[in-house]
């Protein structure tokens, strides 16, 4: 204790304050579908990324020597998505040689968490300015690439009563009362509001088009999209993960950790699940003096962010706690919260999300999501905060929450406040 004892009080009280961190501006790429045919398939990830840290550059006439740190999201950081896609990235988009990069991985959270990685590093005192955002060309880098103990060692994988995402997906329908009928209308509605808000052009200031080394313009919307949706064509798909629950044994693993369950309901597919797609973000935070000094105006202020573990078998249950742990940081309560963003990645995350803290509709994902959109692992949870601001500043709302699941059984959100 002898060096507490030798600093005064008023500076001990000072270097324990903490500087708010502020979102000064925020940029997307489009999301092409994930596969051979996407339109993105031909630019490698560290083009995508790159893209969007120019365009955030370019666009505030960045002085890129302020920028302390770039942290991207990338769930499988294996390949041409490997070796700290981030400060590669960095280079590649011929940043100061001084703006560090390091790539995060939180599973489908990855990019919401760079993001608060990048505003902790502020909010501590230790950066000054730093980009948080994400990439994943899951066309190029299929998901699973980098493998893992979890679903691969079977020592593990018996220990936690491990089952693939999908079955998690139809145990949060069954043990939570979601029938298909439910998730479908649910992805329905994603789908009108997706192309609502493209129609409105809300997503014009926040997405860059994907142009390729001959100058032309590659994709300038996102592709995924179906809006001729219906409950009807919804209901002509197959459930996809009957096979992995009845023949290769995972509803019974399941059953096993939830013993008053007498069945699984299969009520997931393709209509109702995230789209795999390629896409990569970015959000620009920093001090208010490093605004100031850069002519830039804060958009919005981060109030708090919590991640959290839960039950890893049903994994897909860390939104609420991870939003309830986050308001309490803050002390707000939910009723604080104007506008909510969940990831999309099943239906039924989204209609247990607003179950468990009895949220309406109309307050959460009002542009779409990622049923509609796609799910570009590491990219989506900054995307998602950049979607949910320009709401807050559309529609002149004062705070909103942006969440995801995680693999492995985690949720992580983020709490902000416009200006």
């Amino acid at each position: 204790m002898g060096w507490i004892e030798r600093i005064p009080p008023d500076e001990l009280k000072r270097n324990n304050e903490m500087t708010d961190a502020f979102i000064y501006d925020h940029v997307r790429t489009p999301r092409g579908k994930g596969r051979a045919s996407g339109a993105l398939h031909s630019i490698t990830p560290v083009e995508l990324a790159s893209t969007a840290l120019r365009s955030i550059r370019d666009r505030n006439d960045l002085d890129t020597a302020q920028v302390d740190d770039v942290m991207l999201g990338c769930v499988a950081p294996v390949g041409e998505q490997g070796a700290d896609i981030a400060r590669t990235a960095v280079i590649n988009s011929e940043y100061a040689e001084s703006t560090a990069g390091a790539q995060v991985n939180r599973f489908c959270a990855s990019g919401l968490e760079a993001v608060n990685i990048a505003a902790g590093q502020i909010m501590s005192g230790q950066s000054d300015m730093a980009i948080g955002g994400g990439v994943e060309s899951m066309s190029r880098v299929p998901m699973g690439s980098d493998g893992g103990a979890w679903p691969t060692d079977p020592a593990v994988a018996f220990r936690s009563y491990f089952v693939p995402q999908g079955i998690s997906a139809d145990l949060v329908a069954t043990k939570y009362g979601f029938s298909r009928d439910d998730v479908d209308s649910y992805a329905v509605e994603s789908q009108k509001r997706a192309q609502q808000s493209w129609d409105e052009g809300r997503f014009d200031s926040a997405v860059v088009p994907v142009i390729d080394m001959n100058g032309t313009t590659v994709l300038d919307r996102d592709e995924h999209m179906r809006p001729e949706t219906d409950m009807q064509s919804l209901a002509s798909l197959e459930p996809s993960f009957i096979s992995a629950g009845e023949q290769f044994g995972f509803n019974s693993v399941a059953i096993q950790r939830y013993p008053e369950l007498e069945k699984i309901e299969h009520v997931h597919h393709a209509g109702n699940s995230s789209g795999i797609v390629d896409g990569a973000s970015a959000v620009l935070l920093g001090t208010l003096d490093i605004g100031e000094k850069l002519g830039l105006k804060p958009r919005a202020r981060i109030r708090s962010y919590a991640s959290i573990g839960s039950e890893p078998t049903i994994m897909l249950t860390g939104p609420s706690l991870a939003a309830e742990k986050a308001l309490k940081r803050a002390g707000m309560s939910k009723d604080d919260i104007d506008l909510w963003e969940l990831n999309e990645a099943f239906a039924a995350v989204v209609l247990r999300f607003m179950q468990a803290l009895d949220i309406d509709h109309d307050q959460i994902n009002v542009c779409g999501g990622a049923i509609a959109m796609g799910h570009p692992l590491g990219a989506t949870g900054a995307m998602i905060l950049g979607t949910v601001l320009d709401e807050l500043e559309r529609t002149g709302k004062g705070t909103a929450l942006a969440t995801l699941c995680v693999g492995g059984g985690m949720g992580t959100a983020t709490i902000i406040e416009r200006l």
